[in-house]
């Protein structure tokens, strides 16, 4: 079902370990300044942030490499929680090494784009060792370098309640999003894909249609929480590597919600505060499946209910609440 699997590299042993910084910077990119509250943009047809999007030409132009690993998702359905553990994976039991920057830095976000930081592309071509990287595209808009140099990809889905819960708390405390309004009208521009990167409905299925013929793992969030240690040997097995039980009891202590949520190399705290607020929500808030339950009105859930099964009545795709 997968490409031959090949042993990886090690991960860059610091973050320093980059090619020449000088030539590596972009050049032709608008300078990004601090707005309020900047707003939806459109590229390619996909919403996306207004500071992302003054970096769009660098993402297309973005060259992938043989033995990238590319973790994709929805935004909130997982993707801090499994770049931790690729990282883990990958640096062999090592914690100090797990330790060499935060998790932006170890696993560069491709679209990433603020002011006063250096773009996910910028980081990503400095980087001279074996690149992990993060992005929130739809399958259709992902560059087509990652499929012509056949890397590795690792997607993870969430159920499509906890996901605009999430993404509602999310819009709140990180303030490069447009507001969010009520969670009343949240809900609803979610539901009709007019928040960044688009349709939640047509992600999930547009990245479980691709895992048929490209090199992808397709993981659902809830599974991990179900049986943490059964999804960490899915993805050992799929990067090729081998692991013991202790390793895996490891990953799994390291990766645990408490732990990431704890671990300021992982909980986004050294965020510039222009950037995200953790006074308004914290970026690791709860991690749980059936949080909905708190927010959804009996209403809300019905119209919801309806909304949700006529778009997924084309997909063998399931989810749990």
């Amino acid at each position: 079902m997968w490409a031959e699997l090949q042993p990886l590299a090690a991960p860059c042993a610091f973050i320093a370990n980059i090619r020449d910084p000088e030539a590596a910077l972009e050049t032709g990119r608008p300078r990004v300044t601090m707005s309020s509250r900047p707003p939806i943009k459109y590229v390619s047809g996909m919403p996306i942030l207004g500071d992302f999007a003054e970096n769009w030409e660098n993402v297309k132009r973005f060259q992938a490499r043989a033995d990238d690993i590319l973790i994709a998702t929805y935004p909130k359905s997982g993707t801090t929680w499994m770049s931790e553990i690729v990282d883990h994976i990958l640096s062999e039991g090592d914690t100090v090494r797990t330790k060499r920057g935060a998790i932006y830095e170890r696993v560069p976000f491709l679209e990433y784009a603020v002011p006063d930081m250096p773009t996910g592309t910028e980081r990503l071509n400095l980087l001279d060792c074996q690149r992990v990287v993060k992005t929130h595209l739809p399958v259709e808009i992902l560059p087509k370098c990652f499929w012509d140099e056949k890397c590795k990809t690792i997607y993870i889905a969430r159920n499509a309640k906890d996901v605009v819960v999430s993404y509602f708390h999310f819009y709140r405390m990180a303030i490069v999003h447009p507001e969010p309004g009520t969670w009343e009208e949240f809900l609803q521009n979610f539901m009709e894909g007019k928040v960044a990167f688009g349709s939640w409905f047509n992600h999930v299925k547009g990245w479980w249609n691709a895992r048929k013929e490209k090199n992808i793992l397709y993981i659902l969030y809830e599974d991990m929480l179900e049986n943490p240690k059964r999804e960490i040997h899915k993805v050992f097995e799929f990067l090729g590597k081998k692991e013991s039980e202790d390793e895996v009891e490891k990953i799994h202590q390291a990766t645990s919600f408490q732990a990431m949520k704890n671990n300021p190399m992982a909980n986004y705290t050294s965020v510039p505060g222009s950037v995200m607020d953790h006074s308004v929500s914290p970026f690791m808030r709860k991690g749980i499946c059936g949080d909905w339950k708190n927010h959804f009105t009996v209403a809300q859930n019905e119209m919801f209910d309806a909304f949700y099964r006529k778009e997924m009545a084309d997909t063998d795709l399931t989810f749990r609440f």
